[in-house]
């Protein structure tokens, strides 16, 4: 299932925001992603939870393994949007994202971030994305 796998971890530790938050790539496999982040008090607004913009990147980085798995490596996120449905409090939070659909050039993918504690899994927020390819789709 999570054959990508090992090649997903390279890209993740190549990126050094991603090392910097200590996140981590715990799924990859064609069409889905799951990526962790452990919530530090650094991680944190001034009411505990994990910030916004935390919660944002776990989003957009599985959003953009998940649509990579299905048009390659070269992909950036060309939209995004997020609804933050719960304060995120916990030991970590953890993205995972799908494809919803995919073409030769792009693909539209979900997420669900959820917090999770001693309580278990709780959804934090959710959100779409479009992934697109890079270069030029009938060569690269």
């Amino acid at each position: 299932m999570d054959s990508l796998l090992p090649m997903g971890r390279d890209v993740l530790a190549s990126q050094p925001f991603s090392r910097l938050l200590g996140a981590e790539l715990d799924g990859f496999s064609a069409g889905n992603a799951e990526l962790r982040v452990p919530v530090t008090d650094e991680l944190k607004q001034q009411h505990g939870f994990v910030h916004g913009g935390v919660v944002s990147y776990a989003a957009d980085n599985a959003l953009t393994y998940a649509g990579g798995s299905v048009l390659g490596t070269n992909v950036v996120t060309s939209e995004f949007k997020i609804n933050y449905v719960r304060p995120a409090v916990g030991e970590y939070i953890v993205a995972r994202a799908s494809v919803v659909h995919s073409g030769r050039t792009q693909a539209v993918c979900r997420c669900e971030v959820y917090a999770v504690g001693d309580d278990g899994e709780n959804l934090c927020a959710v959100a779409q994305g479009t992934i697109a390819r890079l270069g030029n789709a009938k060569t690269d």
